[in-house]
C-alpha cells in the first residue's frame, strides 16, 4: 500500500513510500500518485564481451541496421520488439502464437534454452549456460539500437 506525505504548505516534493521510493514534485492543487512495485533491473552485462558472444549468433542472425535476415531474423533493435513481427521472415506458428515481447528478462530465457521457452521453434541453438555470457549478450542487444 503506498502512502503520500506531502507538506502542509503543498509546495516542494511528495514522499511515496512502496516497494520502491519515488519522490515526485507536488503542487497545492494537485499531487501526483505513483505506485512503484518494484525498480528495473540493470543489464548488469559488458556490451564488448557480448559482441563477441554475438559472434556465435551470427552463423544465423545479422545485428546491423537494414541488413537482410539469415536463416534467422535481423536481431538489430530486437529489445522490445513483439516476437516474430519482423517482414519477411518466416517464422514458425510456435513463435508467432508465443505472443511474447522481447524484454531483457524474457531474451535471457530466450538465449538460455529457446526450446524450452517456446516448444516448436524452428530455432536449434541449445542455449547458453553461462549465465554471464547471457548478460553480456542482452546489453549487447540492447546497444544495438
Amino acid at each position: 500500500m503506498a502512502r503520500s506525505l506531502i507538506p502542509a504548505a503543498g509546495l516542494g516534493f511528495a514522499f511515496l513510500a512502496a516497494t520502491a521510493l519515488a519522490f515526485i514534485p507536488a503542487t497545492p492543487a494537485s499531487a501526483a500518485v505513483v505506485m512503484m512495485t518494484s525498480p528495473p533491473k540493470a543489464i548488469t552485462g559488458d556490451v564488448a564481451a557480448g559482441a563477441k558472444v554475438f559472434q556465435r549468433c551470427a552463423m544465423c542472425h545479422t545485428d546491423q541496421q537494414g541488413a537482410a535476415n539469415r536463416i534467422g531474423p535481423n536481431l538489430f533493435d530486437v529489445v522490445g520488439r513483439k516476437a516474430a513481427s519482423l517482414p519477411n521472415f518466416s517464422y514458425s506458428s510456435a513463435l508467432k502464437g508465443s505472443g511474447i515481447t522481447w524484454t531483457d528478462d524474457k531474451l535471457k530465457e530466450w538465449v538460455s534454452g529457446p526450446q524450452k521457452v517456446v516448444p516448436g521453434t524452428r530455432m536449434t541453438f541449445p542455449g547458453l549456460s553461462d549465465q554471464k555470457q547471457v548478460d553480456d549478450l542482452i546489453a549487447y542487444l540492447n546497444s544495438k539500437k
